[in-house]
């Protein structure tokens, strides 16, 4: 279901632009908002709030990978396979995920909690291999930094189903919603910390190879 607030953010969004089918990238990711992945429902209202056919917004949201089509884990890894991240050996990267999490790339795992897909180019060349999760970027990954993330990112998800239950079952007052957002927010610093750990780790042994050859 697709609020009537998004709808009105999309049909907003269309007033901005002279042509108002120009709104229809943004316009689909407010659906995805809504409701996870891009639902029949949130292809009907993209289409009622900018004035095209349900065919014409669904073209768009099939050609690229961004939206979903399906509901994602709650973590979704993309891995970049453009020729930098190939050249620095993202297909390992990719063959070493789908045996860690017992999945292939484009699926998810039984318990929902990881999808895992690659990605033509995510502009990180530089600092090649890279990968996304959530949307956030990790960069220089090595298998074992990835099996790091993998561990921290399944201890995350656990404690935070942990601290649903327990709020659930103790507390439905605005205390308890104050409580679960501050520690999703010391959670989120943890994790920038931890990933940014990984990758001055991987950075320094970079330097100690160069320096040894």
């Amino acid at each position: 279901m697709i609020s009537k607030q998004a709808k009105q953010r999309m049909r907003d969004l269309a007033a901005r632009y002279p042509v108002a089918r120009s709104a229809v990238m943004p316009a689909l990711y407010i659906a995805q908002q809504e409701e996870g992945y891009i639902t029949s429902a949130g292809l009907q209202a993209v289409a009622e709030a900018i004035g095209l056919t349900v065919g014409d917004v669904e073209s768009v949201a099939t050609f690229y990978t961004m939206y979903y089509q399906q509901q994602p884990g709650k973590k979704v890894i993309k891995v970049c396979t453009s020729i930098s991240c190939y050249l620095r050996n993202c297909d390992a990267l990719v063959d070493h995920l789908e045996k860690r999490l017992g999945i292939k790339r484009g699926e998810t795992t039984a318990d929902g909690n990881f999808t895992l897909l690659t990605a033509e180019c995510l502009a990180s060349c530089g600092t090649a291999p890279v990968l996304q999760v959530n949307d956030e970027f990790v960069e220089n990954v090595t298998p074992d930094m990835a099996d790091a993330l993998v561990d921290e990112w399944e201890r995350e998800l656990q404690d935070v189903g942990t601290r649903f239950i327990a709020s659930s079952e103790t507390e439905q007052s605005s205390t308890g919603t104050r409580f679960i957002a501050s520690s999703e927010t010391e959670q989120s610093s943890t994790r920038t910390r931890f990933i940014a750990s990984l990758q001055a780790r991987a950075n320094t042994q970079g330097i100690i190879k160069i320096c040894q050859n």
